[in-house]
């Protein structure tokens, strides 16, 4: 669904992402390990066009980012640290105003499933966003990429800043979105949630993938072991 071939973006000439090659498959949930500056943000904006690689290739669904980029941002959505919603809208009128960006038009009754299915309480789903937690502003992000028939969603620090319920309840969220062959990109520090909910984590150091390992092979021990060790070369 996702894949790097030599992907590379430098910035005058100091390389912040080098020769990446990766495949993230419909249903599979990867998570990028690394220090800031690692490469982790670069790989997500180049996945979805915000950036321009000096080398090599994005692809989404086949669709090459740079070639295509209306027909590759179709099929992605994007869950930044911050999701950002119009805070006098209702969670109910965010997710009615962006799917309609998207070009569809549900009923009041699918956007409210879309808001069940991503966990947002019912008492809330006609509440201003403005007084939503970070945690209630994701899983109306989520909703958003489910109401998109995203194929893809790619986050970038989602985790942070949740308390551990909220972030053990995002956690579950995205198991249920790979269940129906969603695949997810995530950029994260947490190394404890990339072994809990990633099927695959890639360490990233100076802009290279230094390490892929498959987190049903390994213990949280063996993952932490792994990263210091790379940490200190």
């Amino acid at each position: 669904m996702l894949e790097a071939i030599r992907l590379s973006k430098s910035y005058n000439g100091v390389p912040a992402l080098t020769e990446l090659n990766l495949k993230v498959d419909a249903g599979e949930i990867f998570c990028l390990l690394g220090a800031n500056g690692a490469g982790k943000t670069t790989t997500i904006n180049l996945f979805l066009g915000f950036l321009k690689p000096s080398d090599g290739s994005a692809l989404v669904g086949g669709k090459d980012v740079q070639a295509d980029p209306l027909a590759a941002r179709r099929q992605v959505a994007y869950i930044p640290e911050q999701v950002m919603l119009y805070p006098s809208f209702s969670g109910l009128e965010n997710l009615q105003y962006f799917s309609a960006l998207g070009g569809h038009d549900y009923s009041p009754a699918q956007l409210r499933t879309f808001l069940f299915e991503a966990g947002l309480p019912e008492e809330a789903i006609s509440r201003r966003v403005g007084g939503y937690s970070k945690g209630m502003r994701q899983k109306v992000g989520i909703a958003i990429a489910l109401a998109k028939q995203a194929r893809a969603i790619l986050m970038d620090e989602p985790t942070s800043g949740l308390d551990p319920k909220a972030s053990n309840e995002f956690s579950r969220l995205l198991e249920q979105v790979s269940k129906k062959g969603v695949c997810v990109l995530m950029a994260t520090h947490d190394l404890f949630r990339a072994k809990e909910v990633g099927h695959r984590v890639g360490i990233m150091k100076h802009g290279r993938l230094v390490a892929t390992l498959g987190t049903a092979e390994i213990s949280h021990l063996d993952l932490e072991r792994t990263y210091l060790d790379h940490m200190r070369d």
